[in-house]
């Protein structure tokens, strides 16, 4: 085969065609701060060039503590371009939680955005990194620096490290390549409709699973990013009117925030609205429409690249009761563009009927699937099951194809887009002095979805509520600190296993009373 006919795929040749075929357009919108895509390709050139000089090379570890922004997007770039790896660190970590995660990356670099400079400072000089923070030290990094030309890499190279709690509550880092990236970036562009004309508003954390991959997904359609460091609905609501926003993509705790806004009212355009994390209910999707903003549901996990599937809407749907409507909506999809079809496998790894009731746990494989948990080999192995990964998500299959999930890993909560591994949480509380045991799991909430909830038997009656969450606050990150707790026995099976579902059920018990 001729040596012309392959050439590896990797999201960080987009940059480049951005800035041959849309030099002069806006690429990024930081605050005051505008580049251009012929701007945002020097700099990440630059960008990469500074890197090296800092003995970075290729396969290295470059760490990212950053808010939404130019910075962010200026790694997300140059880092691949350089074959070293991206790690995107969650900014709501605790520092012990990101310290350990520092360690088991492996990282040599750290950048940290104005935010959160003083942080990464702290951390890098514990650890022994090399930090640079938005500012001085950030610009004067690019100014001073050479050029470099792209590392040609394998396109199943590493290309990032994102970690997720998982099923454990042990972190676990999943590992991205090149040509995944780049695909999943192109199904973002396609499924969006992304173009030079569009306006994506940053409210998804880019840190998560790399923005879903719209950080590539953007620049190669060459729209402009439009960063918002932090989520402010009233400044959401500002640029939705002011800016021409075109796209978002947000968890439904984040979309039923802007709605309930005092600023939230019709607008003069459409905007395409992703979501995801889990699935939007038929009321507040009732509510985004009728402001103009039409949302789709799509379905994935840090170990997919973000949404491998997509509740693609068919046009004869529309002629649908809206009853129908809402349960066709509910539905977590079907693949994407790039993706391969989801199989929904019972226990023994059989594929199950597709009737729309029997239920077994959704699996995948393909381009948009990990190459597996890095340094972890027996958790890669424990989500192995007939070639493909299982997601732990319990689902039917319905005859059109489409997937729709009926039950959760029960051990998972989801706060706000956010997982929290309940076995995490309940090793903080155990390891208090006057408690015995402990057991965590989900309560419904309008704002969040979910919230965790403790069930706790102390040793002796010298806590309460706010001793114990104050305890948790000191070793794990805010959101994961339980709303609420519980003191008494558990309740235990025959065999002394806890009865999570009867917690469940009083649970939600706890939230109608």
């Amino acid at each position: 085969m001729a040596e012309f006919t392959f050439s590896p795929l990797t999201p960080a040749s987009f940059a480049d065609r951005a800035a041959a075929v849309f030099a002069g357009r806006t690429a990024i919108v930081d605050g005051e701060r505008t580049f251009t895509y012929r701007e945002l390709s020097d700099r990440c050139r630059r960008l990469a060039g500074a890197l090296a000089a800092q003995v970075v090379s290729r396969g290295d570890r470059v760490a990212a503590l950053c808010a939404n922004s130019h910075v962010m997007l200026e790694l997300h770039n140059a880092v691949p371009m350089m074959g070293a790896v991206l790690v995107t660190l969650n900014t709501r970590l605790s520092d012990s939680e990101l310290a350990a995660l520092l360690e088991h990356s492996g990282a040599s670099v750290l950048v940290a955005t104005r935010e959160f400079a003083d942080r990464a400072r702290g951390l890098a000089s514990r650890a022994g990194l090399v930090c640079f923070a938005e500012g001085d030290s950030y610009e004067d990094l690019i100014a001073g620096a050479e050029a470099a030309e792209p590392a040609v890499v394998d396109e199943r190279d590493l290309l990032a490290i994102n970690y997720t709690s998982g099923t454990t509550g042990r972190p676990k880092g999943v590992m991205y390549h090149h040509r995944g990236a780049y695909l999943q970036a192109t199904a973002m562009a396609y499924h969006a409709r992304l173009g030079p004309g569009a306006r994506y508003l940053w409210t998804l954390p880019m840190f998560h699973c790399n923005g879903w991959c719209f950080t590539w997904a953007v620049t190669a359609a060459g729209g402009t990013h439009v960063c918002l460091r932090a989520v402010d609905t009233a400044e959401i609501w500002r640029l939705l009117r002011d800016e021409g926003i075109t796209h978002f993509s947000a968890a439904p705790t984040v979309l039923t925030m802007i709605a309930e806004d005092p600023a939230a009212g019709p607008l003069d355009h459409e905007v395409h609205v992703d979501t995801g994390g889990a699935p939007p209910s038929a009321t507040l999707l009732a509510r985004m429409g009728s402001m103009n903003l039409a949302v789709t549901h799509l379905y994935g996990l840090t170990e997919t690249y973000g949404p491998l599937a997509i509740n693609e809407w068919q046009p004869e749907w529309d002629e649908l009761a809206d009853e129908e409507k809402a349960t066709l909506r509910a539905r977590q999809g079907a693949p994407n563009i790039i993706a391969r079809p989801l199989r929904v496998l019972d226990d023994d790894g059989r594929d199950v009927p597709a009737d729309g009731e029997t239920i077994g746990e959704i699996a995948v494989s393909g381009n948009d699937v990990m190459l597996g948990y890095y340094r972890d080999d027996e958790a890669t192995r424990e989500v192995t099951r007939s070639g493909c990964f299982l997601t732990g998500d319990l689902a039917v299959m319905h005859p059109d194809g489409y997937v729709e999930i009926r039950d959760r890993s029960k051990d998972i909560i989801i706060s706000g887009g956010e997982n929290i591994a309940s076995v995490e949480v309940e090793k903080v509380l155990d390891s208090h002095p006057s408690v015995v045991e402990s057991a965590v799991v989900g309560m419904p909430d309008e704002r969040w979805g979910e919230v965790p909830v403790a069930f706790v038997t102390l040793r002796k009656d010298d806590v309460d509520a706010d001793a114990l969450a104050g305890y948790a606050r000191e070793r794990m990150a805010r959101y994961k600190v339980p709303r609420r707790f519980e003191f008494g026995e558990l309740p235990k099976t025959s065999t002394g296993k806890i009865q999570k579902n009867v917690l469940r059920d009083r649970a939600h018990e706890l939230k109608e009373g």
